[in-house]
């Protein structure tokens, strides 16, 4: 691995955006491009690539082809660059936004060391990896979120629309309501007349929220705790783990050096943990030691056996390989805990769901129950 370090190169710290840059992201952020349309764009420019076509002659034509406009217009825009003589990862470079570093750094590197194929095949399997992971996730928590969101509708509705009908009755009883009763009226009231106020303040908690998740003390704290739950604190371990180890023998197999790879491997996280980690990582190479000693610091987050796959790579040379072995070896059991989650947490949902039914239940028929009693 001798020939990716660069412990003496000099760092570059990221520049302020400057008002075209601050643009051009507020641009892209209206203009988003899915992840499928990458994918399908870098597959099939590494087969016209490998055909012999000319780069300049392949984006005309994924431009002419792709249906995604805003897709379609920054391909018009690179191929006018390589045409004008530029580089691809210099028109990729003005598009930063769309296509984030990761993607720039690799073709930039494939045509500095004239693998332009292969890093293309590479970054497709690379964003074809990370793409069916972040899918598997989704996937897997819309179930659980389906349900809860509509127990909690159906709860609200009911205290709104069906309790109040009941009260009229109940307020007629001369009997003394059962406690689970007196608690059902209470909130059932209280949204009644505080529902507005209430969903005021669930907004604003919200937005509180989401701004103290972008600063960055607020948004470290909330990943560490998340990396605190029991099992899904597990899973995103995990994730992190497996994204790393993807994007790392990456940027490896590109030639990218050592101490860039750690700074594209740390925005690609999405863990601030795993980022500050990889950031203070960086230093440590760039001071002479090893990617095993940099990252050691915390076997929370790099557990003991991701550090010795990581020595052994680099004492052998291919730390680029060994990485991949643990990434799929990691995504297929995240692949694996993804598809028996929705059956582990059915039952917990239907055990909560039964709690809540069955709470109402009592809570509308004991006062019934004691009007017939007293009769």
């Amino acid at each position: 691995m001798e020939g990716h370090l660069e412990p003496n190169a000099a760092f570059k710290p990221k520049p302020a955006l400057t008002r075209p840059a601050l643009i051009q992201r507020l641009r892209a952020k209206f203009s988003r491009v899915p992840v499928a349309q990458k994918l399908f764009f870098v597959q099939q420019l590494s087969i016209m690539v490998k055909t012999g076509i000319s780069l300049a002659v392949a984006l005309k034509t994924l431009s002419q082809q792709t249906a995604n406009r805003p897709l379609r217009r920054i391909l018009a825009d690179i191929q006018s660059e390589v045409e004008r003589g530029n580089t691809f990862a210099h028109g990729l470079e003005r598009h930063r936004a769309v296509f984030g570093d990761l993607f720039i750094s690799m073709i930039a590197g494939g045509e500095a060391s004239g693998k332009l194929e292969e890093v293309l095949s590479q970054l497709f399997l690379q964003l074809k990896r990370d793409h069916a992971l972040t899918a598997k996730v989704r996937g897997a928590m819309i179930y659980p979120s389906v349900i809860l969101t509509a127990m909690v509708g159906v709860g609200i509705m009911v205290m709104i629309f069906v309790v109040p009908n009941l009260l009229t009755i109940f307020e007629e009883m001369d009997v003394p309501l059962p406690i689970a009763t007196r608690i059902l009226i209470t909130v059932s009231k209280f949204l009644t007349h505080y529902g507005v106020y209430v969903t005021i303040g669930v907004i604003a908690l919200a937005a509180g929220c989401g701004y103290v998740m972008h600063l960055p003390g607020g948004r470290y704290a909330w990943h560490w705790l998340v990396l605190k739950l029991p099992v899904a604190g597990t899973i995103i371990k995990k994730i992190n783990i497996a994204r790393f180890c993807r994007t790392f023998s990456s940027l490896l197999k590109t030639d990218i050096a050592v101490i860039r790879s750690f700074e594209i491997t740390a925005d690609v996280l999405g863990n601030e943990l795993y980022r500050r980690l990889l950031r203070e990582g960086k230093e440590k190479v760039k001071r002479g030691m090893s990617i095993r000693e940099s990252l050691s610091s915390d076997l929370q987050l790099f557990p003991p056996v991701v550090i010795q796959m990581v020595a052994v790579g680099e004492e052998t040379g291919a730390l680029d390989s060994v990485l991949e072995e643990s990434a799929e070896f990691y995504e297929n059991d995240v692949d694996q805990t993804m598809t028996s989650l929705p059956t582990l947490i059915e039952p917990i949902l239907m055990v909560i769901l039964g709690i809540a039914v069955g709470g109402m239940a009592v809570a509308v028929l004991m006062p019934m129950y004691s009007l017939s009693q007293a009769m």
